[in-house]
This record gives C-alpha cells, sequence and structure tokens, in this order.
C-alpha cells in the first residue's frame, strides 16, 4: 500500500507527457490549411512516436534506482522491499498502458476539431522563424504560441519566457549559483540526526517491570499492581492490561519476576502530546525501586528485541571471562551514559547473587570405592531433581510420576552430606567420604553469545535522534570506561542496524548512478548529454535537504529510500527537455540557438509543471499530520520526495537550458556524427 500510495501520483506522468504532445500537435494540424492536413492517425502516431523514447527511457531509471532496495536484509527490508515491488509494478503497468491504450484513446477522443477549437487555432497559420520574437511579417509573437493555450498557461509562459531570457544571459552566474546551493546542501548533510526507522505512534506504550530474579509470583503480582496504579495517575492514560510471568511454551517466556504493561491512551482530540505523557509515566514510576523500568511500544519493542535480543533500542555488549569483572564493568558504563542527554531506561541485564548447591566430585576416591563419577551424579539428580518412573492417568489427564527424596531432605545441607551412596559390594557410604558439598552465591543466569560470556547494558532514546546520542554515548565510554585486557564492547540495536543499511544503501546506490550514466549513455551516445540530465539529481537534493530541515532535522532509513525514488523522477525532466531540444534540432531543422532553446523550454514548460503537480499533489496527504499510526515510514519518504520535485522543477526550468546553451553544442554534435554513423552501419 506504501508504495501504490507514493506511485499514484506518477502514474499517469507517462500519459501526460504522450497526451500534451498529441494534443499539441493536433492543434498544429487543424491549423493548416484543409489540403495540408495529414490523417489523424498519421499525427498520433507521430506525435506519440516523438515522446516515446523519452518515456521509455525515464521509466527504466525509475526501476533500476530502486533496485538497491532489493537488497535491504532485516527488518528495513522486511517493509521496504514490498514497498519497491508495488512501486515498481505500477510505475512499468502505466508505461504499458501509456504506450498502448494512451494513444488508442487520443485517437478517440480528440478526434474532431471542435475538442481543440477553445482558442484561436490562426496563431498556428504563422510560420515562426528563427527570431524567436517576431514573425516574417513584422508581428510580435507571443511566448511559445500561447494564444492557442489557456489563460493560466499563457500567463506561466509569459513569465517563463522573461526568467529564459535572464537566465541565458547570465549562464556563467546561474551555474555558479547552482554550484552553490548543491555544495550547500551536501554540507548540511553530516549535520542531520539518524535514526534508523521513524518513530512510531502506535497509540499505546509497552512498560516492562523486572523485578529481582527469584521474586515470587505473588510478590510480582504486588509490584505489577503498584505500577499500574502509578502509570493511570498520568494524564492522558486510558487504560492497562498487565501479564505477570509468561508459561513455559509461550512464545516469550519470562520468569515471575517480569511484568509486561500495555498502556492505553485517550482517544480524544486535542489530548497531551505523547512525550509528554511519556515523561509522566517515567516519574510516576520512578517511586519504585529496586525493579528496572524500560518504557516502549508494542510493535517497537518486539522490533528492537528482533535486532539485539533487547527490549531496548540501544543495547552495549560487554564481552568477557569473569562474571564480577563483567557485572561491574557494566555498573560503571550505566553509570557513564545515564547522564547523557536524551538517555532513558538505562539499565544492566537483570543478574542476582544466588545461593547454589555445589557438590564437587573427587575422582581418586571414587574410583577406589569401585564408583564411576556418571553413575554418582545419576544418583543424585534422582535424589534431588527426581526421575519420572511412570505415568498416572485420570480420565483425559495424564500426570507424571516423579521419584525423588522429600522436600525437608533436598533443602537440608547436613542430609545432602550424609546422602547415603551403594558401593559396587552393596555397601553404602556417606555423600561427603566421595565429595564436597557446600553452599555457595552465584549469578542466577549467565549469559553467552557467539560462546563467549557477556553481559548487556541497555537503554532508550527520548526527545534527540537516535544517531547523534549514541555517538555521544560512544565518545563518553571511550574517554572514561577502562576495560580490563580480553574485555571488549560492542554496540547493537537500532544504532548498529541504521548503520548497516545506510552503508549499504550508499553503496548500492552509487552502483545505480552508474547505471542511470549507462542507461542515458545508451540512449543519447555523449556523456556531456547524459551528465546535464543527471544534473537533476543533485538540484532535487536541495529541495529534499530543506525539507528534511523544516521537518525536524533527522534522517532515517525512510529519509534514505525517498531520497532513491527522487533520483528516478527527477531525471525524467531532464529527458524530456533535452530530448526536446534535439528533436527540434534533428526534425525540425531549428539551428542551436536560444530561439531553439527557448522554444523547447516553452514546448515542455506544460508537461513538466503538470507531471511535477500531479506527483506533487498525490503527495501532499502523506505529509500531512506525521504523528498519525500508520504514517510513520510513508511521511518521510513523501516529504523528501515533494522537496525534491518542487527544487528540481524549479531549477530545472532554468539551469537545464542554461547547462544545454552552455555545453549542448558540443555535445549535439557528438550525438548528430553518432546517430549517422549507426545509419552508415545499417546501410
Amino acid at each position: 500500500m506504501g508504495g501504490l500510495a507514493i506511485a499514484i501520483g506518477e502514474l499517469v506522468d507517462d500519459a501526460i507527457v504522450d497526451v500534451e504532445n498529441v494534443y499539441r500537435r493536433l492543434k498544429e494540424n487543424w491549423a493548416l490549411p484543409k489540403e495540408k492536413q495529414r490523417p489523424l492517425l498519421k499525427v498520433v502516431y507521430d506525435a506519440s512516436s516523438e515522446v516515446r523514447n523519452s518515456i521509455v527511457y525515464a521509466t527504466i531509471i525509475v526501476v533500476l534506482v530502486f533496485i538497491p532496495l532489493f537488497y535491504l536484509q532485516g527488518i528495513e527490508g522486511k517493509i521496504f522491499v514490498p514497498l519497491g515491488i508495488a512501486y515498481i509494478t505500477s510505475i512499468v503497468a502505466s508505461l504499458v498502458v501509456s504506450l498502448t491504450v494512451t494513444p488508442a484513446l487520443c485517437s478517440y477522443m480528440l478526434s474532431k476539431e471542435k475538442h481543440l477549437r477553445h482558442v484561436n487555432l490562426k496563431f498556428w497559420k504563422k510560420r515562426r522563424t528563427a527570431d524567436q520574437n517576431t514573425l516574417p511579417d513584422g508581428d510580435v509573437v507571443q511566448p511559445a504560441g500561447s494564444e492557442h493555450d489557456s489563460g493560466l498557461v499563457r500567463w506561466l509562459k509569459k513569465k517563463d519566457l522573461k526568467l529564459l531570457h535572464w537566465s541565458l544571459a547570465r549562464t556563467k552566474a546561474i551555474m555558479i549559483g547552482s554550484v552553490v546551493l548543491i555544495i550547500s546542501a551536501f554540507a548540511i548533510v553530516p549535520f542531520f540526526g539518524t535514526e534508523f526507522l521513524p518513530p512510531f505512534n502506535e497509540g499505546s506504550f509497552t512498560v516492562t517491570v523486572i523485578a529481582p530474579a527469584g521474586t515470587s509470583l505473588e510478590e510480582a503480582n504486588k509490584i505489577g499492581s503498584i505500577a499500574e496504579k502509578q502509570i493511570l495517575k498520568a494524564d492522558g492514560v486510558a487504560l492497562t492490561s498487565r501479564r505477570t510471568g509468561r508459561a513455559e511454551l509461550d512464545e516469550h517466556a519470562e520468569p515471575p519476576s517480569y511484568s509486561e504493561i500495555d498502556v492505553g491512551l485517550k482517544a480524544e482530540k486535542g489530548r497531551r502530546n505523547r512525550e509528554e505523557i511519556l515523561e509522566d509515566i517515567r516519574q510516576n514510576l520512578d517511586v519504585i525501586k529496586g525493579v528496572n523500568i524500560n518504557i516502549g511500544q508494542p510493535i517497537s519493542h518486539r522490533l528492537d528485541h528482533l535486532l539485539s535480543g533487547v527490549r531496548a533500542q540501544v543495547a552495549i555488549k560487554i564481552f568477557g571471562n569473569d562474571l564480577l569483572t563483567l557485572r561491574s564493568t557494566a555498573t560503571q558504563l550505566q553509570g557513564l551514559i545515564s547522564g547523557i542527554d536524551g538517555v532513558v531506561d538505562a539499565q544492566v541485564e537483570n543478574q542476582v547473587m544466588m545461593p547454589q548447591l555445589m557438590i564437587r566430585m573427587d575422582r581418586d576416591k571414587i574410583r577406589q570405592y569401585g564408583l564411576q563419577v556418571g553413575e554418582v551424579a545419576e544418583e543424585l539428580e534422582t535424589f534431588y531433581n527426581g526421575k519420572v518412573v511412570s505415568q498416572v492417568i485420570d480420565g483425559q489427564q495424564n500426570f507424571d510420576l516423579v521419584l525423588r527424596v522429600s522436600d525437608s531432605v533436598r533443602t537440608n545441607i547436613d542430609q545432602i552430606r550424609t546422602t547415603p551412596i551403594a558401593t559396587s559390594g552393596g555397601a553404602l557410604i556417606p555423600l561427603n567420604q566421595i565429595a564436597t558439598v557446600e553452599m555457595e552465591s552465584s549469578i542466577n543466569a549467565v549469559n553467552h553469545e557467539n560462546t563467549q560470556r557477556r553481559i548487556v547494558v541497555s537503554s532508550n532514546v527520548q526527545g534527540r535522534d537516535l544517531g547523534s546520542t549514541v555517538e555521544e554515548m560512544q565518545s563518553v565510554v571511550q574517554k572514561n570506561l577502562k576495560l580490563p585486557q580480553g574485555y571488549y564492547i560492542e554496540w547493537g540495536g537500532q544504532f548498529e542496524s541504521q548503520q548497516s543499511a545506510t552503508r549499504l544503501i550508499t553503496i548500492l546506490g552509487l552502483f545505480s548512478f552508474l547505471g542511470i550514466f549507462l542507461v542515458l549513455y545508451s540512449h543519447f551516445k555523449s556523456w556531456e548529454l547524459s551528465l546535464q540530465i543527471m544534473l537533476n539529481i543533485p538540484l532535487a537534493l536541495i529541495g529534499s535537504v530543506v525539507a528534511v530541515m523544516l521537518t525536524g532535522g533527522v534522517f532515517s532509513i525512510a529519509t534514505l529510500v525517498g531520497f532513491i525514488t527522487l533520483t528516478g523522477i527527477a531525471s525524467r525532466n531532464g529527458i524530456m527537455m533535452i530530448s526536446h531540444y534535439i528533436h527540434l534540432v534533428e526534425v525540425e531543422g531549428e539551428e542551436f540557438n536560444d530561439a531553439m532553446i527557448v522554444r523547447g523550454s516553452q514546448e515542455r514548460l506544460v508537461p513538466v509543471l503538470m507531471t511535477a503537480l500531479v506527483a506533487a499533489l498525490a503527495l501532499i496527504p502523506l505529509t500531512m499530520d506525521a504523528s498519525a499510526p500508520g504514517k510513520e515510514i510513508l511521511y518521510p519518504v513523501a516529504t523528501v520526495i515533494l522537496g525534491g520535485l518542487i527544487s528540481s522543477t524549479l531549477l530545472d526550468i532554468i539551469v537545464t537550458p542554461v547547462v544545454f546553451k552552455r555545453f549542448g553544442r558540443r555535445a549535439l554534435e557528438k550525438y548528430f556524427k553518432a546517430q549517422k554513423k549507426n545509419e552508415l552501419m545499417d546501410f
């Protein structure tokens, strides 16, 4: 649906270019004397053929720039690959329609002169000369045939004509100004904040309350109830729903010490800002001591868990051998990052010291009694952990019959030491004769990753972009945390995924730009013309950068997808404009001068503005109310495209004619030489 929403404005672009050219050529044909008028189908066919190559190559480029999306991995791939598929298939379908159905409809629906005669067509009976301002009889010409256009189009062409004359007289200044704007836009980009995905607005929160390991279900339930009451005190909270502990076979099995609270927000109009509600909830929960609090959203929590195994945006993993050293290092790191602006919910992975029964076998003494370590261990496991020896069937229910010693014996260390062990000769000896039995304190859980022990310090980010916050965290940790030898840190979560995805898209994007150049070169056989068309891409970047600045100045993967989409769209207008210049010189006999450039620009003004306008109108609904649930991904994409469309369209009207005047003559000569060479080879 996202791909269709973005593409819907572009689906008519090819048809607009085709119909507009047919419309203009039919007017010229109707204005000729009856004996010189060509058959309707011939006019429609020639007019469609005139723009056909440009339409096809423009669509190929739009498809080409989307290829990097199909190489995205992980969550970003799951989100944007379907968007790319929907976008590409719809654009290709619109191309097929514009090449087949659209010309056929033109031949039927524009078949009569009355369909075109809403203005004075007598203008077209006068032939234009090389002078763009006079006719053979000395009359003054209106801008590029404006007498046959509507009032609005005549006004636009009149203003465009003045702008063209002004800019063509100042080519050097226009190009220098364009370069300065492009460099400025590129220079601003590194100062943007960065995010992996735009913050979701799911309309609810998920609050995780983690009590110390070993907390009973009854006590965890009391803590959860207190947390719910504190959350409900926050203005804007409608209801809460809690789960304490999870069943063993649950997909997200958790111990009784773990509570997850879903917080529903009030839906009435004009409610408080969600950031303010979130801040209130955090303050209210500060009164609960001895527990770890983590606040997120239902879907966002799951995404974070998939990325790093931790339900938080940032996961700092410390690897090493000694458990106590890991713990102390993690506590020190937590203290360092807690004071950084934007860091919230900083906490160390929940671990506690718990009493454990340690039975250490003395292998030499075991051999003296003719025993084996495995046999002794199996007996002890049966005594204290139990062994299933049968099943009890009660109607439809089955119960395991477990053999083990009584609880009073299992919890008494003196009785454990005197546990009788049978020797090979049948004699019984106490356990303490072949093993050391002691109670020791040890960490309740030891987590491993890639076979190495690790502990995680997690945190969320609020009121600040993720990228700059993590960069400051990394800087503070690097300066102030001295790791023991053999210990190291890995940064995971959304930050890691954002960097990885950005790096991949950037590398693949460079190959896409190379592909665009090769496609254009295969069509125009001139690297100068190809580069002139690709100039529209940095021109579009100017508007995109301004749009990002106005909407918060945060750069995410969604923003990057918007830039990719814009690259193909921006190239279209350049192809249409320069292709028409070539057509005027090659087919209609115009000379390379200001008059030809003015005529070509004026005749392409309407389709350029129409294609940009319909695309912009389709995107405007997506750029309204950025906080609306469901628009989080599409909003930055649409904003970037809209800003780029505005700048590329406005600057294209000025810069493309100027650049073509400056560098087009030599490029055209090469183009025509290549054309003649191909014709001779075909002959």
